[in-house]
């Protein structure tokens, strides 16, 4: 039975680790929990309203990001982020922590954030970036995320003007009380790069979505000289 709908208080506290750091759910704060999931949800108070066919988008153009080398220890900072086969071209700003030790979660939600605790994409190690899902003027810039299938490109641009292009490996959906924390912000042996956003059922009595959305992927392989 539906209820109407929740406000929606978003309580993003960060769990730190040596090697990792996790969110916790949206606005649900249990003690002894260890996995978390991204509370980059709703914004509406209400489930996401259908936003028609995306369109899908050129492929960027620029020099290729060739794969990092281990003692490579500088890569430009990301800037832009273009998923082609879901419409999305965002600017990515940068998400670090409140003073309270929460992830700040993008202030706007048609702009994907950089978790800066995370490497820059293209170098060693899994980004992080995250999204909305939704707001109260319709669907947020990572409304699609789900639809990405595996072999799909990301782009990410970087400050120096290459394009550090990943291949999705494998799109996921687990419930934020089964928030896979090492997967998503622990150590990886390449450049990966993680997507993440709310989703699955929405909770009206709450107002937040129960799941969450992570798109894995993997740096491509450079075509060309």
């Amino acid at each position: 039975m539906r209820t109407r709908p929740g406000r929606h208080i978003s309580a993003l506290r960060v769990v730190r680790r040596p090697i990792a750091a996790a969110v916790l759910a949206c606005g649900l704060l249990a003690a002894g929990v260890s996995v978390a999931g991204l509370a980059v949800a709703s914004q509406s108070g209400r489930t996401a309203l259908p936003a028609g066919r995306a369109r899908p988008l050129p492929a960027p153009l620029g020099r290729q990001a060739s794969a990092p080398r281990p003692t490579r220890t500088h890569v430009a900072r990301p800037v832009r982020l273009i998923i082609p086969s879901i419409g999305v071209r965002t600017r990515l700003i940068h998400l670090g922590l409140t003073s309270s030790g929460a992830l700040q979660p993008p202030a706007s939600t048609s702009a994907a954030g950089w978790y800066t605790g995370s490497p820059r994409p293209g170098a060693i190690g899994a980004a992080v970036i995250g999204g909305h899902i939704d707001s109260l003027l319709g669907p947020g810039v990572f409304f699609r995320l789900h639809l990405l299938r595996r072999g799909d490109r990301v782009y990410v641009r970087r400050a120096d003007g290459s394009l550090a292009v990943f291949q999705v490996t494998s799109v996921r959906s687990y419930a934020k009380t089964r928030f896979p924390t090492e997967a998503v912000y622990g150590p990886a042996p390449g450049a990966e790069l993680r997507l993440v956003t709310c989703g699955g059922a929405f909770d009206y009595a709450t107002g937040h979505y129960l799941s969450n959305v992570i798109v894995y992927a993997t740096l491509a392989r450079r075509h060309g000289p």
